[in-house]
Formats: structure tokens, C-alpha cells, sequence
């Protein structure tokens, strides 16, 4: 069979470089998981590589012509062909609770949506690693203070430890992009429970980064606060100026003391 075709729609770039192929294969540990997912697989320039691993590796690809293409080429993945679109299909319909780590070459118009999947599926996922946007990848793992800390980096980083890794240039895909990749690991902490209603935490960090220009005091201010509540002073903070550990502070004030 001939190489797939790239579409546009789909978002797809391929990976032509095979060592930055094995290096995003080698981001993982391996430890606390013996399956790995990797989602977007294209022509499998980074499977080949998960498949030499002591794991199982499945792939979950939407696009029909790289599905032939991984069946004609990699018989080890007969049979963990998942023809699905990751952000739709109940992954557990295969997986059926067990933990396992997600990798990929990810499509960069639906990167960010993968992200927040994964965190709903948090439980079962301890390592998350892959290639996104440059500045994609950097915002998940900026800290306060940054100009690109937002809703993805808060929530991301109270459930996982994010490290960016490696920047990768336009000129290895096929066909480029118009922008440069980076290259993130996600590792779950050790206690990933929040001591807070993860709804409300959830409500609090975007509510309050929707108008991030604004203290807290007047973003979050249709969480009808107590007054008494309100003249705290983690109020007149900017949210970007709020710490993962803050924000869960926050949210067990509001807990506690709106009316």
C-alpha cells in the first residue's frame, strides 16, 4: 500500500524523523501500567517504536486510510486497531478499568480536547506523554506568573506533574507546519485527590481565568460570596497570580463560606 495521505481536516502533520520518533517513545517509564494507547498513529513512525517495548500497545486512529496502512504494515497491532475517535468512543469498552499511558503525535485542532479527556479519565491514566503545539505544550506546563498560565496548566498540573521536554522544528513533518512542536510529559502525582469539590475547583479556575485581567473579587463574583469571605486577601490576586495549591485553597474558602 501507498503512503497515506495527509488531510487537513484531520489535522494531520507526519512525524518523518525517526530518532525524534524513538525519543517520544522513549518519554515514557513504563512503571505502574503495562498498556500504552497511542492515539493518531498515522503510518506508525513512533508505534514501531512503542511496539519494541515490554507493553501492549494499542493505537486509536479515525482516519480509515491509516488503519489499512498499520494493518498491512504491523501485523503485532492486529487485533489493537482501535477505529475510533478518542474524544467520543468509551475507551473502556477495551481497557475495562485498567490502568494504561496515552502517547502520540497528537493533531494539533484537537490537542487540548485530548488533554481534558485524559483528565476525566485520570484514574487510569498515571503517565501521559506527546507532542503538541509549541506553545500548546508550554502553556500546560507554564507556572503563575506566565503570560500563557491558564485553565489547561491549573488543572492539568493539580492532578499531574508537567515537564516540557523538547522542542521539535516544522521542517520533520510531513507536509510542515506553520509552527514549531514541543514535546510534554504528564507523571500523576502520588495523591491526585483534591481536598476540595473537584466541580466547584473546576468551576473556580475557569470562571475566574474567563476574565483574567480582573482580581477574583469581581471575576468570581457570581459565586455570590459572603462579605466576610470577600475581604480576604487572596481576592485582590489576578488569577494568574494564583498557584495550583492556591487555587485549591480558594475553593475551600468558597466552600465553606459562600452564602
Amino acid at each position: 500500500m501507498e503512503k497515506v495521505r495527509a488531510k487537513k481536516h484531520l489535522g494531520q502533520h507526519f512525524l518523518t524523523d525517526e530518532s525524534i520518533a524513538k525519543q517520544i517513545a522513549d518519554t515514557l517509564s513504563f512503571e505502574a501500567y503495562d498498556t500504552i494507547l497511542e492515539i493518531g498513529p498515522g503510518m506508525g513512525v513512533l508505534t514501531k517504536y512503542l511496539l519494541d517495548k515490554p507493553t501492549t500497545t494499542y493505537v486509536i486512529e479515525i482516519d480509515t486510510e491509516s488503519v489499512e496502512y498499520l494493518n498491512a504494515h504491523y501485523p503485532k497491532l492486529h487485533g489493537k486497531i482501535i477505529s475510533k475517535d478518542f474524544l467520543k468512543y468509551n475507551i473502556n469498552e477495551v481497557f475495562e478499568g485498567k490502568p494504561f499511558a496515552i502517547i502520540g503525535n497528537f493533531p494539533y485542532n484537537i490537542s487540548t480536547q485530548i488533554v481534558f479527556r485524559t483528565l476525566e479519565l485520570r484514574d487510569q491514566i498515571p503517565e501521559f506523554s506527546g507532542m503538541f503545539q509549541k506553545e500548546v505544550a508550554e502553556r500546560i506546563c507554564s507556572k503563575k506568573g506566565s503570560k500563557v498560565y491558564g485553565i489547561l496548566s491549573v488543572l492539568a498540573q493539580a492532578f499531574y506533574d508537567a515537564e516540557y521536554l523538547f522542542t521539535v522544528n516544522e521542517d520533520v513533518f510531513n507536509p510542515p507546519p506553520k509552527v514549531k512542536s514541543g514535546v510534554m510529559r504528564l507523571r500523576r502525582k502520588e495523591n491526585f485527590q483534591l481536598p476540595c469539590s473537584e466541580k466547584l475547583f473546576f468551576s473556580v479556575v475557569k470562571t475566574g481565568f474567563q476574565q483574567r485581567r480582573k482580581t477574583l473579587r469581581n471575576s468570581l463574583k457570581s459565586f455570590n460570596l459572603s462579605d466576610n469571605l470577600k475581604e480576604d486577601t487572596i481576592f485582590d490576586l489576578r488569577p494568574e497570580q494564583l498557584s495550583v495549591e492556591q487555587f485549591i485553597e480558594l475553593t475551600q474558602k468558597i466552600e465553606a463560606n459562600a452564602v
